[in-house]
């Protein structure tokens, strides 16, 4: 099986991962899709997240309609902090993938910050960097290949077409009164406005 793994904090999910996932899922021939939201992520300390409760089920509300997306909760059911490498490695274990049938799905933009994260080398041992092209990010290479010499040869790019959404932005226009509609699921809306998120 060709399996995706697709990270984040996903407060709230929006149109823009959506769209990722189901690229990546095309380009790459993925069978699922799992999306991971984080329980305790170690590079948001000190932020205001919403619980796990309500992003898992926005998560939820917005993947109902794609058989091949589903939520994993891996990252919830453990204690944290959270790290990529180890929900990456439990997941293979779970679903029986080997490295090259295990796709961890990440934007340009986290791709420029990955020798910060915790073990970069072994995450490129256990699995292939699906890379979504974002507007404005341009990872340096060289520079990481300077550290992760087997990283070019783990990378699959992903085209995407431009849809620049970004959750901060949509909690800044929920808290400032504007609406949200065609940014996110029409079921996400309402569950935002439902339980008073990000007021």
């Amino acid at each position: 099986m060709r399996l995706g793994v697709f990270g984040g904090t996903f407060d709230p999910i929006h149109f823009g991962h959506l769209l990722a996932a189901e690229e990546a899922r095309v380009t790459l021939g993925l069978e699922r899709v799992l999306f991971a939201p984080a329980g305790d992520p170690p590079h948001k300390q000190g932020r205001v997240i919403s619980p796990i409760t309500h992003r898992l089920a926005m998560v939820r509300l917005a993947i109902a309609d794609n058989p091949a997306f589903a939520v994993t909760t891996v990252d919830v059911d453990r204690p944290g902090p959270h790290y990529t490498v180890d929900a990456v490695r439990l997941l293979r274990e779970e679903w029986g993938t080997g490295a090259d049938e295990t796709f961890f799905l990440m934007g340009a933009d986290s791709l420029t910050q990955l020798l910060t994260w915790h073990q970069p080398a072994r995450l490129v041992e256990l699995c292939r960097l699906a890379v979504m092209a974002r507007p404005g990010y341009r990872p340096d290479l060289a520079g990481l290949e300077a550290t992760l010499p087997s990283l070019a040869a783990r990378l699959d790019w992903v085209e995407m077409p431009v849809l620049d959404i970004a959750a901060s932005d949509l909690r800044r226009r929920v808290r400032q009164g504007r609406s949200i509609r065609y940014q996110v699921p029409e079921a996400v809306a309402a569950y935002v406005a439902e339980h008073g998120l990000y007021r």
